[in-house]
């Protein structure tokens, strides 16, 4: 683990796990007990269809008829998600129903779904030196196993990464010695009691493999994540809550050095996608959207998901001659972000 500064600032990885690792964790079975189905805690598989990927992580039943809650960060790129209820022999498709980037919580909602057993959440905050049990898919086994730890600092700030190298800077975490692997995002971290005190979220690991004699783990505190999800489902969007479907463009940025400063050139566009309909291509440099400069990868993904899908952009840009064009671009739906 690397400290980024005195102010204590981690930088650890997000402990959803992509379907290439092949990570096997030695973890206790966790036991269904009640005769609703399942036991509250649900198992995430997404297909991440412009990356060539899937991923695999955990989420919480916050209600029966399906709602779900998870990490931004498990979802995020899915273009189909499948949610499977361990022990009760269902698998669900699911909708995301809004998210936050910056806080890296998510509310699915699963299809046509009944009876669900759900989390209970703990009244009080977590308080340090508490025993906790995290709960998850460990190592995307594609079973619920559990870790027993306790608290060891709160209100923690970190700077998380996943295997894809993408990163957010967290805030207000809660630190526990549990030792949560990938696989194990959007899972519960648990009192003695069974009730949820916190959001399983990023471990410590030099990568998914490693596991550390001194293992640290992070969760979102169950009523800041629960805040978010009731900003969600009341359909509230804001500068941290993105609701309902996310606009596409269908490209991909990176940003390159120029004799002047930094461009926003496009690396690759997806095959039949808006940009591509467009007449976009792989060398075009973004410098406005609607008349926005553009000085910054992430500006095209700040104003994208600002929009709507079917919203009309205008995209100016230069090609890869020197010479200017603007493109109307008609935005599509694509996974959330």
């Amino acid at each position: 683990m690397t400290f980024l500064s005195r102010t204590q600032t981690k930088i650890v990885l997000l402990v959803a796990v992509l379907a290439a690792v092949g990570a096997v964790c030695a973890h206790v079975a966790f036991a269904r007990s009640s005769s609703k189905l399942g036991t509250g805690v649900v198992i995430i598989e997404t297909n991440l269809k412009y990356e060539g990927g899937s991923a695999a992580g955990t989420g919480m039943v916050l209600t029966s008829n399906g709602e779900v809650l998870t990490n931004n960060h498990v979802i995020s790129g899915a273009t189909t998600i499948r949610v499977r209820v361990p022990g009760a022999g269902r698998t669900y498709t699911a909708k995301v129903v809004g998210y936050s980037r910056s806080k890296d919580v998510a509310v699915l909602q699963l299809q046509n779904a009944s009876n669900l057993k759900t989390i209970s959440v703990s009244g009080p905050s977590a308080k340090i030196g508490q025993t906790v049990t995290a709960v998850g898919d460990a190592g995307g086994a594609g079973v619920l196993s559990t870790v027993h730890g306790s608290v060891t600092a709160l209100r923690q700030t970190i700077t998380a990464s996943d295997e894809t190298e993408a990163s957010e800077t967290l805030t207000g975490l809660i630190e526990t010695n549990a030792d949560v692997v990938p696989g194990d995002s959007g899972g519960p971290l648990l009192d003695a009691s069974g009730n949820v005190i916190g959001m399983d979220t990023a471990a410590s690991s030099g990568s998914p493999y490693q596991v550390a004699e001194s293992t640290e783990g992070y969760a979102i505190p169950i009523h800041t994540a629960l805040a978010l999800a009731s900003a969600i489902e009341a359909g509230k969007s804001s500068t941290i809550v993105h609701v309902g479907a996310t606009a596409f463009l269908g490209v991909e940025v990176t940003e390159v050095q120029t004799w002047n400063g930094t461009a926003t050139e496009i690396e690759g566009v997806v095959t039949g996608g808006p940009a591509d309909r467009a007449g976009l291509g792989a060398g075009d440099v973004i410098t406005a959207l609607d008349g926005k400069s553009i000085s910054a990868a992430t500006d095209v993904t700040s104003f994208v998901l600002a929009q709507k899908p079917g919203t009309k952009v205008s995209v100016s840009y230069t090609d890869a001659y020197g010479d200017p064009g603007v493109a109307t671009v008609t935005l599509g739906t694509g996974p959330a972000q």
